[in-house]
């Protein structure tokens, strides 16, 4: 059995390395195609594939494994759980990995994209911008089929030229522009707030209307300072919570 490929990761040296390396295997595991493998390569070839040492790939599969996405087995290897699903809260230490991991390992329907003129709270991010393209995408769980989320990204038009629309069915808006689009993202600003569900959320989430959702707001920047994507997703409110951790040094 070939074993599965994870992606490749620069890594950031100012967080964790255990942390960065567990964020992007664990996006490569929730994003991988149906028909991939589900044998890891071993810790050896894994710490060679992210340039890390064997104790930093081990204590990054730990965390993989507390979460429920990989079963290690003595002289057997590691695999992936065929079940494996986003379970506990994750912690966000400020890599653009952990965002994509976030968003990674659910079905996406594409409902509509297309120009628009720039929606009035967003004409901030815009400046001197007439219109946007919008893509608008239904999020719901690999095994169930439940809705989960729905997400609204706003795209600076000259980006979204070279965005390829089949690949925001199987991967996050933010893979999709760092990796398929060529964007040099320099920082990500993230809000989430309570809300209640309005008429279009309650339809599409499939709750009641006026149930509390999580509204997060994130704020891609390219390396000159633009914004390139704003990106608007409604969570339900049973079905996720946010977790950070702030280290002091």
């Amino acid at each position: 059995m070939t074993a599965f490929a994870p992606d490749s990761l620069v890594l950031n040296r100012k967080l964790p390395l255990w942390y960065q390396v567990s964020q992007s295997l664990r996006a490569s595991i929730l994003g991988r195609a149906p028909e991939a493998s589900l044998r890891l390569p071993t810790e050896e070839q894994l710490a060679a594939h992210y340039g890390v040492s064997v104790l930093t790939m081990r204590q990054a599969l730990k965390e993989l494994e507390e979460e429920g996405l990989i079963s290690r087995h003595r002289r057997r290897g590691t695999f992936i759980e065929p079940g494996a699903r986003r379970g506990a809260p994750r912690r966000l230490l400020g890599s653009i990995d952990a965002i994509v991991a976030q968003q990674s390992g659910e079905r996406t329907t594409i409902l509509a994209h297309g120009p628009t003129p720039v929606p009035g709270e967003l004409a901030e991010y815009f400046p001197g911008v007439a219109e946007v393209v919008m893509y608008k995408r239904l999020r719901c769980d690999g095994e169930s089929g439940e809705p989960t989320n729905w997400a609204e990204n706003a795209v600076r038009p000259e980006v979204a030229a070279r965005l390829d629309v089949a690949d925001l069915e199987r991967w996050p808006m933010t893979k999709v522009l760092r990796d398929a689009v060529g964007v040099r993202i320099s920082r990500i600003t993230d809000t989430v707030e309570a809300r209640l569900a309005d008429p279009p959320t309650a339809e599409l989430l499939r709750v009641p209307l006026l149930s509390p959702i999580l509204h997060y707001t994130g704020v891609t920047y390219d390396e000159a300072g633009r914004v390139v994507d704003v990106a608007r997703i409604r969570y339900r409110g049973d079905r996720f919570s946010f977790s950070v951790t702030v280290d002091a040094e």
